[in-house]
């Protein structure tokens, strides 16, 4: 369901959030994430053209999120790196089933409400979520207030 675009996005913007001033290199951001680097230069040139992150070039350059986490949604995330579907050629009406009908319009529910959650669920949370991971696994317990 996440493309793999997709997920290197998310990773890239939630290790973005940790440090939210300070600018990252796309070699530094493909190491601490352990993604491809090629492949991540290209996910970050696409959330840089959809306003999510900006640039700069440079010995300290590189990349910073271009507004608060909070302010930035999975869905314009996955929406900024998601390839163009083909549209489908729609086959004539009389040859549809009532079944296909409505298969075809329980498809689209489940599209408008992935849509709508991805819609509320924001970068900040998963670094929160993240935060809360890397919590647990210290030896203490990793007890996370805030």
């Amino acid at each position: 369901m996440l493309s793999k675009a997709g997920a290197q996005a998310v990773k890239a913007l939630i290790e973005l959030a940790a440090s939210p001033q300070q600018w990252r290199s796309t070699a530094d951001l493909a190491r601490a994430q352990q993604l491809p680097e090629p492949m991540l230069e290209q996910v970050l040139l696409k959330l840089r053209r959809s306003g999510l992150l900006q640039a700069r070039r440079g010995r300290l350059g590189g990349y910073r999120l271009a507004r608060p986490a909070q302010q930035i949604s999975i869905g314009l995330v996955l929406g900024a790196v998601a390839r163009q579907a083909e549209p489908l050629n729609p086959a004539d009406a009389s040859e549809i089933s009532a079944a296909d009908q409505v298969t075809s319009s329980l498809e689209r529910h489940l599209v408008m409400a992935q849509q709508r959650a991805l819609a509320e669920l924001t970068v900040e949370d998963l670094y929160f979520d993240l935060r809360s991971a890397l919590a647990s696994r210290q030896e203490d317990g990793g007890l996370l207030l805030g």
